[in-house]
């Protein structure tokens, strides 16, 4: 199963995102979304989770919560976008994989039992920071997690 990742688009949906992200079983959006069509597009490619960033404010906003748990393939997923707002989330709901956004800044690592994935930005450029997403390959429990960078 491919789950795709996407943070931090602040309105604005690439082509190239878009074209990466087609072929997606689910996708994760990890918050600043900062546009209901961003959500509309992305749902018409697969089946979406989304949490609400710092930036996502208006009434379209409120159906997204903070954290969203997911199971899939065996594998369970933490979703939130500041990751300094995790506390000890990961370990009360036994999450394998935690997707954050915020930070812009892509991120795979590993601490104990528990993978940490941020996708990055794939909004606007900010600062010298790549444009980004990801994707989790996910069977028999295990999840493979990839960041790709985009030209922008």
């Amino acid at each position: 199963m491919r789950i795709g990742l996407v943070s931090d688009t602040h309105g604005l949906l690439r082509p190239a995102v878009l074209d990466f992200l087609r072929g997606s079983d689910r996708i994760v959006h990890a918050g600043d979304i900062c546009d209901a069509g961003v959500l509309e597009a992305l749902a018409a490619i697969a089946p979406l989770t989304a949490v609400r960033g710092n930036n996502d404010v208006g009434p379209w906003s409120q159906r997204l919560h903070e954290t969203e748990l997911l199971d899939v393939g065996g594998v369970r997923l933490l979703v939130i976008h500041d990751l300094s707002q995790l506390g000890s989330a990961a370990r009360d709901a036994k999450a394998h994989v935690v997707v954050s956004g915020h930070s812009h800044k892509p991120l795979v690592r590993r601490d104990g039992d528990v993978l940490f994935v941020n996708p990055g930005s794939a909004g606007p450029r900010r600062f010298k920071l790549p444009i980004s997403a990801g994707e989790l390959l996910v069977g028999n429990g295990e999840a493979e997690p990839r960041l790709v960078e985009f030209q922008g």
